[in-house]
């Protein structure tokens, strides 16, 4: 098949799981033989120098072939391209296009493109809701282009049943294909080599970016209330965003310095040794998708503490504890309970066959390969 991926990121331009979730199927569908192109938006400020409209920077990478164009504006941060727009309305040489994320004005493009032409669209939800915006405005968005863009499409796909029934109580009515989104359980393994960067007896991590939806102060005072039961403990961050600074501030003024270690962004090739490292993962989410980070730590067999969101609770069963979004008191508790009683949990068997990478990129490919004959 030639298959045009449209993604607002990629990895490593940007980092991130949904960006390397485009990465990672672009590289193994093209060692499958098939001719992928992605088309995405110029993450650097003002884009390449040679770069314009009808000229974008073209890169070959691990097989595919990945065409930037810069943007043309950046309204409430989401960056429109008129290269993008101007692409799409060529696209009918593809078999198909895949576009990730109905958050992104270049899957919009795509829709409309698709209204356009021939071409079958694919559109995979990454997660309803932004990290950087209220919910009320995605409310009104889901209802209204959001409804439109995934009713464009050929197929969506979710990465949960739960996810599913969400864009089908939205009044979306577009075929849904579930392929849960999946790691590569060969790489996260319990068995191996694990970081000295971490801190703390018991070792806590958190994994994400530092902005609003992830709610990083929720895990920083819910670590500073399980403190106080384990005075030995540490966290530990592992990635960059808008909201370090003030975290960094936050953790001084609480006298957490030698408890909490910032690391920034780390490299995804060393991700395994942290979480080997680790003795729990926290994630405090207002929202997400089915989060790699999850996955990973579970994978590595480490315990997780997470929001009880719908398409993680069935998830984390057995793996770990969940938890109502932004109930310090019981994150704490959650985080005492599975670094004391960590053989009460079993996270790798919970990841184990369904969330395995091979099998999702198998899964999506023959979804693809099924619209393309339809037609």
């Amino acid at each position: 098949m030639r298959i045009l991926r449209v993604a607002q990121k990629v990895y490593p331009d940007v980092k991130g799981g949904g960006p390397y979730h485009v990465h990672a199927m672009s590289r193994d569908q093209a060692a499958m033989g098939h001719d992928v192109t992605v088309l995405t938006v110029d993450a650097g400020e003002g884009g390449d120098e040679d770069e314009t409209e009808d000229q974008p920077h073209v890169e070959e990478r691990e097989g595919y072939t990945v065409v930037r164009y810069p943007a043309t504006a950046e309204p409430l941060g989401n960056a429109i391209s008129a290269g993008v727009a101007q692409f799409l309305r060529r696209a009918d040489g593809y078999d198909v296009v895949h576009a990730h994320s109905h958050l992104y004005f270049s899957t919009n493009l795509a829709a409309i493109a698709r209204r356009l032409s021939g071409t079958p669209l694919a559109v995979t939800n990454h997660g309803l809701y932004s990290q950087t915006a209220p919910k009320w405005v995605f409310d009104g968005y889901l209802r209204t282009a959001g409804q439109w863009t995934f009713d464009s499409a050929d197929v969506a796909f979710c990465y949960t049943d739960e996810d599913r029934e969400r864009l089908r109580d939205l009044g979306i009515s577009v075929p849904i294909a579930v392929v849960s989104n999946g790691i590569d359980t060969d790489r996260f393994t319990p068995g191996g080599p694990e970081s000295d960067d971490l801190v703390g007896d018991p070792a806590v991590v958190f994994v994400g970016r530092l902005v609003e939806g992830k709610r990083p102060s929720d895990a920083l005072a819910a670590f500073e209330r399980f403190r106080e039961r384990a005075p030995d403990a540490g966290l530990t961050v592992c990635g960059d965003g808008p909201l370090r600074e003030g975290l960094e501030q936050s953790v001084r003024e609480r006298g957490l310095d030698d408890a909490v270690r910032f690391l920034g962004h780390v490299a995804y090739e060393e991700m395994p040794c942290v979480y080997r490292a680790a003795d729990a993962l926290v994630l405090s989410s207002e929202a997400e998708g089915l989060p790699r980070t999850v996955l990973e730590a579970m994978a590595t067999d480490v315990p997780v503490v997470t929001s009880a969101l719908d398409q993680l609770e069935g998830v984390v069963d057995g793996g770990g504890e969940t938890v109502p979004v932004g109930d310090l008191d019981v994150f704490a508790d959650a985080l005492e309970g599975v670094t004391t009683r960590s053989d009460a949990y079993a996270p790798r068997p919970v990841v184990e066959g369904e969330y395995d990478w091979a099998t999702t990129v198998e899964r999506t490919t023959q979804r693809l390969r099924a619209v393309v004959e339809d037609g």
